[in-house]
């Protein structure tokens, strides 16, 4: 069920299909605004709480769901949270207005539109250039963070881990977009993130230019101190050559071409899923 529910998720998503008062941040915000206020977010067990309530729901959905008509309403339920899980039609229209604004030479627009595409870094980029280089790695971060991790929990753990994933990492955006103090949320993505992050690296190694990519990866991917974030857009940009393409503006030449290694990378994913698929090592 995981290869067959990541497939339709992805088609699903690559056409637009799925409305956005549909998608999981958008029932994640209403969810927080109907459940919780932010002085009860503001506690450990508020936060925990808020954090468990999305994927505990689904996991019970599953279990009453299962044994009924062969299966099919369990795959229903696979197919229906991957797809809401994969839709981010929010971030997609960002970096279309960044790489427009780019192409149009509009210079002051594509700092703004590349600083809403990522709150998690800011963007100093200090030329067009620099610029380019610096959303191609926030690229390849999303990439990672809204598609590589949340497939990754959904193959290992099933809905519930991509469900609990993906609210783990809301509340985290809210936090840092609203500047609130939210204990647990951070450090707990920093540990959800550990592993998945090197999972991934490792994927642009073996995508990108493997001998430059391979010693960088060694040296993020065995220190126990390396952040997740500079393990997926270091490895990124050491596996890929930069482009000077003068038909492209310079802004967009870096962020195309690490576009392209991060859709190389999902590529490989679901390969290596299909493969585990096939020989019976995932179901």
């Amino acid at each position: 069920m995981a290869l067959f529910s990541l497939l339709v998720a992805i088609i699903v998503e690559r056409l637009k299909l799925l409305p956005a008062r549909w998608q999981l941040d958008s029932g994640l915000r209403w969810y927080q605004k109907q459940m919780f206020t932010d002085s009860q977010l503001g506690t450990v067990g508020g936060m925990i709480l808020a954090l468990l309530l999305p994927a505990v729901t689904v996991a019970v959905a599953l279990w009453v769901a299962n044994g009924w008509f062969w299966g099919l309403p369990s795959l229903l339920l696979w197919v229906a949270l991957a797809v809401v899980c994969f839709s981010h039609q929010y971030q997609r229209r960002l970096f279309k207005r960044y790489v427009q604004a780019a192409c149009r030479g509009d210079v002051q627009a594509s700092f703004h539109f590349a600083g809403e595409l990522d709150c998690s870094e800011c963007l100093d980029a200090v030329s067009e250039r620099e610029l380019g280089s610096r959303v191609g790695q926030s690229v390849a971060w999303l990439n990672y963070r809204y598609y590589g991790a949340v497939a990754l929990f959904l193959i290992l753990f099933g809905p519930v881990g991509a469900v609990f994933y993906c609210s783990v990492r809301f509340f985290d955006e809210r936090r840092q977009r609203l500047g609130k103090e939210w204990p647990v949320v951070h450090t707990l993505l920093y540990w959800l993130d550990w592993l998945p992050a090197r999972i991934i690296g490792f994927g642009y190694v073996l995508c990108g230019h493997f001998s430059n990519a391979f010693p960088r990866w060694c040296q993020l991917a065995l220190s126990l101190d390396s952040k997740p974030r500079e393990i997926v857009t270091e490895v990124a940009l050491a596996a890929e050559t930069l482009p000077e393409d003068e038909d492209v503006p310079v802004s967009v030449q870096s962020t195309l071409a690490l576009l392209a290694l991060s859709k190389r990378n999902s590529t490989l994913l679901i390969t290596i899923l299909s493969l585990l698929t096939i020989f019976g090592l995932v179901s």
